[in-house]
């Protein structure tokens, strides 16, 4: 996924978890909130694991969601990894994402 898509920022991951909506499944939860260019951050605690774990899960997660890109609303997106993350191949995930994407309805009407 490209750096100009990536929230870095502490304050705006702040932002989307007091002002976002939320939705969760087993390996991810996903928080949005609208805005005027698409914008998305990862989050991966040491709870998952060692940095190389961390980092994996934080790849996978980015590669699927960069798959998503062209179909999704405009706005920032933090998809925060739980523990069974590290224990997911990069399928599950990529499932797991859509079905939270599909779930709060973050798909462009002409996608559908």
């Amino acid at each position: 996924m490209e750096k100009q898509y990536r929230l870095r920022k502490n304050g705006q991951f702040r932002y989307v978890y007091k002002k976002g909506k939320g939705a969760a499944c087993r390996e991810m939860s996903l928080g949005f909130v609208k805005g005027p260019k698409l914008l998305a951050g990862f989050a991966v605690s040491k709870k998952i694991g060692n940095a190389v774990t961390r980092n994996l899960v934080k790849r996978r997660l980015r590669e699927a969601f960069r798959g998503e890109l062209p179909r999704l609303k405009r706005g920032m997106y933090v998809v925060t990894a739980r523990e069974p993350a590290a224990e997911a191949d990069f399928a599950r995930l990529r499932q797991s994402l859509k079905y939270l994407l599909k779930k709060q309805g973050l798909y462009r009407e002409e996608s559908v």
